[in-house]
């Protein structure tokens, strides 16, 4: 029973054009005089369903639909003599309802598909050890979980114990594989391509990446964009004109244009099927469909319809610097030395090696392989750097501390929008070090698209101006604006917004979620941190700029697709109408071109579950 109500439409579409298929052959093969017995079942089969949906709309919401248009019109016509046309008004209609089906389904697969990822059990090891196969909903944070080679990691975590590739494809809907090392973070749903890992449970299940991928995608599935909330409240007001209208007309075509009776009704008939905005109530729902899924299966997670079709309106788009438009990973530029660096740089790296910071790591991986780093018990120096005492000197690496005049070289540095280290010895100059954040992958690419588009660039950044310059000059950026506060780019994405009207921010979510609230739409690029899905409208689970562009370009698509829908349905309705006023238009034309449009119109949005170019 449960699988009949899950397959009801399409049990009754099949239904329909079977009776009518043997009504077909009866009628013209036999010339059976009873064949619209036969048409009479079909339309029963057919549009029961229908009707019954209908009539639960109107009474629950008090809302006429185009469901109770085309019963209404397909029983007309079968009381003016035409059960055949009427037969086959419902299984179209019948028939586009299946397609539109088809596409919640394939919505509603992206996310059993995201369901299907998360495992049941998971491997808890025990104080002694051992492990024990345990419900993954019973974890609690603090357990310690082996994950072996090709297995789905349960939950989500912190590595303590081996490094391996993972597959993040289902987060992200990146292809390539990530190898992640201790302390690092992993999330649950992706696979372990490598050696086995011990990992630590840092978060509850109902606030693992995963699951919020899946609530942003469901939320999403039942959102509108503002074309199809505006298409649906005027859908009721429609159909009631429509209602008095056609008897209306059929007075009008008897008394004043003098047709006959059964001329008048029949292109009042017509009229009730022609009129009908199926396909324009169609316009928009498949094709928001389709794009969600298609974003979903890329990594792009949308709460709304409206931030989705919106995005195709923005004119000026703002982005943060680090971790955005750069990788917030430090390489090394240049270096200056006033001893040598042979016996300098061990105390370097045993300073550096302690520490986590960017810079740092980047020191490390430059010079890490080359030189033997020392063990030095090391102290930090708030927002300065850090310092270790060895011997009779006290050695330090971070912001410029003693009083001792700088080469000239560090200066230029700065100039070009470097990051300068200063290492020192007893507050003495030894040595600098310059540093430059990386551009992230794509970046160059994905702004000259939006500059190419028309689309005004800027970069907000709270480093300072020099960096700012650096940077954006770098990725193509147009306008740009270094040592902001927080309540800074929220100025300026407001101002953005004044001057050039629908705006974008993207940034990490973090430190710009006050931008990313106050811009027409919020852009967040974390690779799932938990801030980013809070404040944005949009997330994009991967750093990789090329996804914004994509996002874009959908969005585009989406538009352009609904505004196609749209033109197309009002044209055939109007198209219709007049032919049928001239009386050049029969019954089962009329049907086919309305119920027609309607399944064209639905084929049309379909097209936006196909990868985008």
């Amino acid at each position: 029973m449960k699988k009949i109500k899950e397959n009801i439409t399409l049990i009754s579409t099949v239904s329909c054009i079977v009776f009518l298929i043997v009504g077909l052959i009866l009628e013209f093969g036999f010339q059976w005089e009873y064949s619209w017995l036969i048409y009479l079942a079909s339309v029963i089969s057919g549009g029961t369903e229908i009707t019954i949906a209908g009539v639960r709309e109107l009474m629950a919401e008090k809302h006429f639909n185009v469901d109770l248009l085309m019963i209404l019109a397909a029983v007309s016509a079968g009381l003016i003599g035409d059960w055949r046309e009427g037969s086959l008004l419902i299984f179209i209609f019948s028939l586009s309802h299946l397609l539109e089906e088809y596409t919640t389904e394939k919505s509603a697969r992206e996310i059993n598909r995201l369901i299907d990822r998360q495992p049941k059990k998971a491997r808890l090891v025990l104080a002694d050890g051992t492990y024990e196969m345990i419900d993954t909903a019973d974890l609690e944070i603090g357990d310690k979980v082996a994950v072996f080679k090709g297995e789905h990691i349960p939950t989500d975590g912190v590595i303590m114990k081996g490094a391996s590739e993972i597959d993040e494809s289902v987060v992200n809907g990146e292809s390539v594989p990530r190898l992640k090392g201790i302390n690092e973070e992993i999330y649950g749903g992706t696979i372990n391509l490598g050696d086995a890992l011990e990992i630590e449970v840092n978060k509850d299940r109902s606030e693992t990446v995963f699951a919020k991928i899946i609530a942003l995608v469901e939320s999403a599935q039942n959102s509108q964009t503002k074309t199809e909330s505006f298409i649906q409240r005027v859908e009721n007001q429609y159909v009631m004109i429509i209602l008095i209208t056609v008897p209306l007309a059929i007075l009008a075509f008897r008394f004043g244009l003098s047709w006959t009776w059964n001329e008048s009704l029949y292109r009042g008939v017509n009229l009730l099927v022609v009129a009908s905005p199926c396909a324009l109530v169609a316009s928009s729902t498949p094709a928001l469909l389709s794009a969600i899924s298609n974003g979903a299966r890329h990594g792009m997670l949308f709460k709304g319809g409206t931030y989705l079709e919106e995005l195709a309106e923005i004119r000026s788009i703002a982005f943060d610097k680090t971790g955005t438009l750069t990788k917030g990973e430090f390489s090394v530029t240049d270096e200056y030395w006033a001893e040598d660096e042979a016996v300098i740089l061990p105390y370097v790296l045993g300073l550096e090696g302690k520490s986590t910071h960017p810079l740092a790591q980047g020191i490390v991986k430059k010079w890490g392989q080359a030189y033997q780093s020392l063990d030095l018990v090391t102290e930090e120096i708030t927002a300065s750097g850090i310092q270790a005492v060895e011997g009779d000197h006290t050695y330090y690496v971070g912001k410029k501390r003693g009083t001792y005049e700088e080469p000239e070289a560090l200066a230029e540095w700065k100039h070009q929008g470097k990051t300068v280290i200063y290492v020192e010895r007893d507050h003495q100059f030894v040595g600098g070090i310059g540093l430059l954040d990386t551009l992230n992958k794509n970046a160059q690419e994905s702004v000259a698209y939006f500059n190419h588009a028309g689309i005004q660039t800027v970069m907000l950044t709270g480093d300072n101006r020099h960096t700012a310059q650096t940077v954006a000059q770098g990725a193509g950026i147009k306008e740009y604006y270094g040592e902001l506060l927080p309540e800074d780019k929220v100025k300026y994405v407001q101002q953005l917004k004044e001057k050039y009207g629908k705006n974008a921010m993207v940034g990490d979510g973090v430190n710009d979620a006050p931008a990313l609230a106050t811009a027409t739409i919020g852009i967040a690029m974390g690779e799932g941190t938990d801030v980013a899905m809070d404040v944005a409208d949009v997330v994009i689970m991967e750093n990789n700029l090329a996804k914004l562009v994509y996002t874009h370009r959908l969005s585009q698509k989406m538009k352009r697709i609904i505004k196609q829908n749209i033109i197309f349905s009002v044209a055939v309705i109007l198209s219709l109408i007049a032919l049928n006023l001239m009386q050049s238009l029969t019954i089962p034309l009329a049907v086919i071109g309305h119920e027609g449009s309607t399944i064209l119109v639905i084929l049309n949005g379909l097209r936006l579950l196909r990868e985008e170019k």
